[in-house]
């Protein structure tokens, strides 16, 4: 059962990465190859506010969320509207992740730094396992935000005018949506998401520039077993490859974890190739 806990807290960080994919393809047809970018950006603010300001957790959470919103939205501004075909975007998205990368590196440095945890690290024994506080908190904030935003794209008019911009833009337009708006709230909210995420994330992992190379990859094998667009798939494709990385860890050797999880997504997709809830769509030629 500790293992299954540990499975659960590495499958909640990925959880929470998928989502922000999730959340601005299904609101603008793009894939935020940043994402990960930001999400380090709320783990060295986390750490700047916990450890040099030495700031309480709650003036912590609201800056990190604000400022992660803000350069969410400066990517928008800068690297995705100015572009109107998807390869470009690509391009000018990588480029967003460098500067961000960058400039972290200048004002902080190469050195992975310590973020304290806000939650004690006396271990409970929960169902039979033993499991840190902040590890239950990454499991609950994942399952939380993925059951919210779930309920919001599906129940909401604004979830709903999300999900027909993904579908199809100018047809949203025509209708009368404002897909620029929208594309600018998805890009802030999947950045107040990493923001939000910054504080749990950094005693798990330390504050290092290194840290979205793993996160990015990871979260898109999430996105791609659960499938584009599906909110709660992807939640639980995340889960389970934390799941299997601790168990082949425990049992053959943390060096296959991550070969044990790109050959579950190679089985996934020769089987289903839209992913676990994936839908097929047809279209004319």
């Amino acid at each position: 059962m500790t293992t299954i806990w540990a499975g659960l807290s590495v499958g909640g960080v990925y959880a929470v990465v998928a989502l922000g994919y999730n959340i601005v393809y299904i609101g603008s047809s793009t894939l935020n190859f940043a994402h990960a970018n930001l999400m380090m950006l709320g783990v060295f603010l986390a750490y700047w506010g916990l450890v040099q300001l030495s700031w309480k957790i709650i003036p912590v959470l609201v800056v990190a969320v604000a400022i992660v919103a803000f350069a969410s939205m400066g990517e928008e501004r800068v690297a995705i509207r100015p572009v109107r075909h998807i390869q470009g975007q690509l391009v000018t998205m990588v480029g967003a992740a460098t500067l961000i990368t960058g400039i972290i590196e200048i004002v902080w440095g190469q050195q992975a730094l310590t973020v304290p945890s806000f939650f004690s690290d006396t271990p409970h024994h929960v169902l039979g396992g033993a499991v840190l506080p902040g590890d239950l908190a990454v499991i609950g904030l994942a399952v939380v935000l993925t059951a919210a935003i779930a309920l919001v794209s599906r129940l909401s008019m604004v979830g709903l005018r999300a999900l027909a911009v993904s579908e199809d833009r100018d047809a949203a337009q025509l209708r009368g949506i404002n897909v620029r708006r929208m594309q600018v709230g998805v890009f802030a909210l999947a950045g107040a998401i990493a923001g939000l995420l910054g504080p749990f994330l950094g005693p798990l992992t330390f504050a290092s520039y290194t840290l979205p190379a793993s996160l990015a990859v990871i979260g898109f094998v999430a996105l791609a077993i659960g499938g584009y667009g599906s909110i709660v798939a992807t939640t639980v494709g995340a889960f389970g490859i934390g799941l299997v990385q601790q168990y082949t860890s425990r049992y053959i050797g943390a060096n296959y974890e991550n070969l044990m999880v790109f050959a579950i997504l190679v089985v996934v997709l020769m089987a289903l190739p839209n992913g676990l809830a994936g839908a097929r769509r047809e279209r004319v030629v």
